[in-house]
């Protein structure tokens, strides 16, 4: 990081807590997605048909694709390797979020779509000052100027 990346120190403690709020409240969205792999795979497989054009979605391939995804959430959740997880969780929710257009065409119909792309918002925002998310993260620290 250069100079002009710094933050001030009087400044790092609200963008700290604002950054720890964003990434409980994204990883309380990916935790209910994820749960509904392993509780109800009956819907996981519906989506993933509808939206995905995934058929082969099955009980056991839906508890295996859970599983990724809880790994990843929980590493996401307490800030280890924030490059790769935050990007990881960034991309996935874009993708879903994209896939998603029909919904977005009739927009009264599917009004909890919408959701989406604040979340989508909150995912970015987090990959883009990943550095400046310290709190509550493994391993903790300040970013390196």
């Amino acid at each position: 990081m250069n100079s002009n990346t710094e933050i001030p120190d009087a400044l790092h403690k609200p963008l700290s807590r604002s950054l720890l709020a964003l990434r409980l409240g994204v990883f309380v969205v990916m935790l209910m997605w994820t749960l509904d792999k392993f509780v109800n795979p009956a819907h996981a497989s519906k989506v993933f048909s509808k939206f995905y054009g995934v058929d082969w979605l099955n009980h056991n391939l839906s508890a295996i694709v859970g599983s990724a995804e809880m790994l990843l959430i929980l590493a996401f959740v307490t800030g280890l390797w924030r490059r790769w997880t935050y990007g990881a969780v960034l991309l996935l929710h874009a993708f879903s979020t994209l896939v998603s257009y029909k919904q977005y065409m009739a927009p009264f119909d599917n009004l909890l779509f919408f959701a989406a792309w604040p979340m989508l918002g909150a995912c970015l925002a987090l990959y883009w000052l990943r550095d400046w998310d310290t709190l509550l993260v493994f391993p903790n620290g300040k970013p390196k100027p």
